[in-house]
Order: C-alpha cells, then sequence, then structure tokens
C-alpha cells in the first residue's frame, strides 16, 4: 500500500502443508516465496528453540511447487529457496524441485572465517564476526574477496552439473523433477524402503502449465483505494507548490487511507517529509482497517465519525484527529472511536481521539504523542518512547514491559493502581511543572481539534483534576527519563501549531 513499486516476500518454513499455505500466499499477491529448511542459521538460538522448528527444504520445496503447479499459481510467483545450501549440487536440486532463487547464510559466513561457535548471542564471537566488542573485532580477518570466489567456485560446479544434464541456463532447469532419481543405500536395507516418487513426480507432465516464474508482477487489479483517488488531488502539495485542503466521505471498505500519500511523500523528499499543513484531508465515515498508517509530516488527517483497527500504524509524523459527526447526542468519552492496536510500532507524529481506544492502544510506540479518553487492556505495551494521555479508564495490563515514554491517566475511580503492570513501570504524582505543562499543552490541543467535551471539563476545572492525573513511567533501573530539552521543543512546537492553526 505504501509503496505500490515494491515487491512483497513471504517467508515460509518447510514442514507438512507448506504447500497449502504458499498457495494461498500466491492468492495473496506476494511476488516471492521462500521456502526455508531446518539445517541453516548459525546456530545461535537455543537448541530447544530450533530442535523442532521445521523440516528439509527439500520436502517443503517439492510440495510447495507440486501445489502452486496444480492450481495454476506457479507463474505468478518467484520462489525461492535456503537453509542450509553449501554446495552447487545442492542448488542444482533446489532448481530442479522448482527453485529459482536461492539463499546462502551458514556456507558464506564460513567462506569469511565464521567457525560457528554458536555464541552470537553473546557477544563473545571468537573470532570477531558478530561481535560489539572492539577488542574482538581485531581478530576478524575475513574480506568480501572470500566471498566472491566461494560464489564462483559455486557457480563453476554449476555449470559442470548443467552441462551433464543438457541445460544452456538455470531456468530451463526449473521444475523438472523428473530428472531426480533416489539414490539407494548401500547396507541399510531398511532406508531403502522409504519411497520418494511422490515427492519427485511432476504436477503437470504434459507441461502445459507454467512450472517457474511467469507474469511479471502479482498485484491485485481490482482495490479500490481511496489514496489512488487522493494522490493527483494532492500533487501540488507533494511537488511543493502550494498546501492542499481536501474533503471526502470514507467507508470501511477503504483500508490504510493516506499511507499511499505518505508514501509518495517519502520517495521524494524523504524522511523529512513536507513542512506542516502541506496536506489536510477532512474524511467523514467509518474509515477501515490502518487509517492513517505510516504517516508523514505535513500530513494532517481528520476524521468525523470511527476508525477500525491499527489507527496510527507505524506512523513517522503528521496529525491524526479523530472525533464524532458534529450531530451526535452521545458522550464520546463513553464510547469507543477507534478499535484495538492504534499506533502500533509508531515512531513520530499526534494523535488527537474524542472517545476511547480498544485493546493494545500504542503497543510498540516509539515516539507518537498521544490524547485519547479511555483505552482497554494491555495500553502502552512495550512503549519504548512518546507522551499518551488518558482522560478516562483504562483496562488492565497497562505498561507491560513498558522501557520507555511516559502516560498520564486520568484516574477517576481509584482504579490504576491495580490496572497497571508494576514490573517495569511506577506510577507516581503529577507534581513537576515541566510534566504538568505537558500535560496541560496536550489537553489544550486535544480540545481545539477534536471539540472534546471531556477535554473542556478538565481545562475548565483545571485545579480539581490536575491532582487526579497520575504518571506511569518506567523506573529508574529500567530506563532514565527523557531528555528535557528534547521534549520542551517538542511541546513548544505544539503550542506554537495552535496558534498558526486554528480548529
Amino acid at each position: 500500500m505504501v509503496n505500490p513499486r515494491a515487491t512483497v516476500a513471504v517467508k515460509l518454513v518447510a514442514e507438512a502443508g507448506v504447500g497449502t499455505i504458499a498457495a494461498g500466499v500466491a492468492k495473496g499477491y506476494a511476488d516471492y516465496i521462500l521456502i526455508s529448511g531446518a539445517d541453516g542459521g548459525t546456530g545461535a538460538s537455543p537448541w530447544m528453540s530450533i530442535k523442532y522448528t521445521g523440516g528439509p527444504w527439500e520436502l517443503g520445496l517439492s510440495e510447495t511447487q507440486q501445489v502452486l503447479v496444480t492450481n495454476d499459481l506457479r507463474g505468478r510467483v518467484t520462489v525461492r529457496a535456503d537453509g542450509g545450501l553449501r554446495t552447487a549440487e545442492d542448488v542444482a536440486v533446489a532448481a530442479l524441485m522448482g527453485a529459482e532463487e536461492f539463499g546462502f547464510g551458514t556456507a558464506a559466513m564460513v567462506a569469511v572465517g565464521c567457525q560457528i561457535a554458536r555464541q552470537c548471542h553473546l557477544n563473545t564471537c571468537p573470532v570477531g564476526v558478530a561481535t560489539q566488542d572492539p577488542e574482538l573485532r581485531k581478530k576478524y580477518w575475513g574480506t568480501p574477496d572470500m566471498v566472491v570466489r566461494y560464489m564462483f567456485f559455486m557457480a563453476e560446479e554449476l555449470r559442470e552439473i548443467m552441462a551433464r544434464l543438457g541445460f544452456r541456463t538455470v531456468e530451463e532447469m526449473v521444475g523438472r523433477s523428473d530428472l531426480l532419481e533416489q539414490m539407494r543405500v548401500e547396507g541399510h536395507p531398511k532406508a531403502n524402503t522409504l519411497d520418494l516418487g511422490p515427492m519427485l513426480a511432476l504436477a503437470d507432465p504434459s507441461g502445459a502449465l507454467p512450472r517457474r516464474h511467469a507474469q511479471e508482477r502479482n498485484d491485485r487489479e481490482s482495490d479500490e483505494l481511496l489514496d489512488d483517488e487522493l494522490l493527483p488531488l494532492v500533487a501540488d502539495a507533494i511537488e511543493g507548490r502550494k498546501p492542499v485542503k481536501l474533503e471526502h466521505p470514507i467507508r470501511n471498505i477503504h483500508r490504510t487511507v493516506g499511507a499511499r500519500i505518505a508514501g509518495e511523500i517519502a520517495r521524494v523528499h524523504g524522511d523529512e517529509g513536507l513542512p506542516e499543513h502541506s496536506i489536510e484531508l477532512r474524511l467523514w465515515g467509518s474509515a477501515g482497517q490502518s487509517f492513517g498508517a505510516f504517516l508523514i509530516n505535513g500530513m494532517h488527517l481528520t476524521l468525523e465519525g470511527e476508525a477500525n483497527d491499527y489507527v496510527g500504524k507505524g506512523m513517522h509524523g503528521g496529525e491524526l484527529v479523530l472525533r464524532p459527526p458534529q450531530e451526535a447526542t452521545y458522550f464520546a468519552h463513553d464510547n469507543a472511536i477507534m478499535g484495538n492496536t492504534v499506533l502500533y510500532g509508531a515512531t513520530g507524529g499526534h494523535l488527537f481521539a474524542a472517545g476511547r481506544a480498544g485493546e493494545r492502544f500504542a503497543v510498540r510506540n516509539s515516539g507518537a504523542w498521544a490524547v485519547i479518553e479511555g483505552a482497554g487492556d494491555h495500553a502502552c505495551e512495550y512503549m519504548t518512547s512518546g507522551v499518551v494521555v488518558v482522560l478516562g479508564p483504562t483496562g488492565r495490563n497497562l505498561g507491560a514491559g513498558m522501557s520507555g515514554g511516559m502516560a498520564f491517566v486520568l484516574d477517576l475511580d481509584g482504579s490504576l493502581e491495580r490496572n497497571v503492570n508494576h514490573e517495569m513501570v511506577g506510577i507516581s504524582e503529577l507534581d513537576d511543572d515541566e510534566d504538568i505543562e505537558l500535560l496541560k499543552a496536550l489537553v489544550q490541543r486535544h480540545h481545539e481539534l477534536t471539540h472534546s467535551v471531556r477535554a473542556e471539563d478538565v481545562l475548565d476545572n483545571w485545579a480539581i483534576y490536575q491532582s487526579r492525573f497520575k504518571k506511569v513511567a518506567p523506573l529508574p533501573h529500567v530506563a532514565p527519563p527523557p531528555p528535557r530539552d528534547q521534549q520542551r521543543a517538542r511541546r513548544d512546537a505544539l503550542l506554537s501549531s495552535s496558534q498558526r492553526r486554528p480548529s
């Protein structure tokens, strides 16, 4: 959605039934399918974590090729194989079983000096390959030429195998499993009772169906993306000619609204995006999943209605505003206005929502600032940075795994203490002037943009409500407080934005 020029790759671990999964992935418009065997990797993972994970890539690749060919899906995707490929014979077998591209990890690492000590995760690599210790890194003696030489040897050996089989190109080999024969194991009669015939059989002996990739792109043509309709209308802003303001209805079939526009801005301008308020979109209705995903600086989206899950997913900058329709007669702070997993993995930007969020609000948030009026279970889970203000109740397990940032919660019923996960965070009173100024600035901006009744009540009775706010932040031994200068600069920018742009 963000970058229509990008190709999509899906990695599947070789195991029984992987062919069915691969068929679903191909129907889901993936461009590459990687079948990964169980014998690759450096072995840094604990033994019990990898002992029963996956099977040989040959089994998974064979099943995938047969299922894709049988269902006439093979021509739509490129199939890759990896997981312990070491010799040219491995490459040849993988090609004959249906792979067009091949991955090398362990063998390439060994070529540059890795001894497979299985301690990469301990920062104690004896040859200085997988370590940040400067003393150990001095021991590293590998060069890129070693990998190049290894690949040259592989290519030369593969050419010899191809010559024996009568192939000029690797493409001609793909899917020709009929040229493989089962070896007889001398001295092990029980092993010879195993029949690998079904694994080596051709799914389409007639050759009428494609056995390798034949289609340029595996893209869905029937998607009606709202961004495709809006993109030409905001071209002036993206090209820096003039700001653009648009109004448009939205339906729940419209997913990731704003993401493709953000991707185009990033392609032209990079991570810095556009100047503030370059693109302002006012939408009304019910938004589908991932509204405002991957938003970038210069974009300001206002939604009058409600939104589904994943609002602001991967948000990098800009501003998202959600508020009920003007004709709504209910209290926004008593009702949900968006779904679950809002601000998942966000790195920046602002979100203001006059209503409650679902579960896992701001999970893995690492920089976004947000104001909402209630949250479900697991809010601020694994949060690493940013500021969250909750003008209402929260569910249980607040702050689980939270290692950065802070949350201000309006604890009206005294339930916060039992709802917080105290393993990594603590609760404190709001007695720091910097925190109070930051909180009030966010609530003021929230009221300006959403016309929230709850925010208006809090501001009008600030002396009463201030004592009911509690601060939830990582314990001192978990993470130090965020730098005050950065926090202050962002707060001042927020206030100046309010003065420049009327609500």
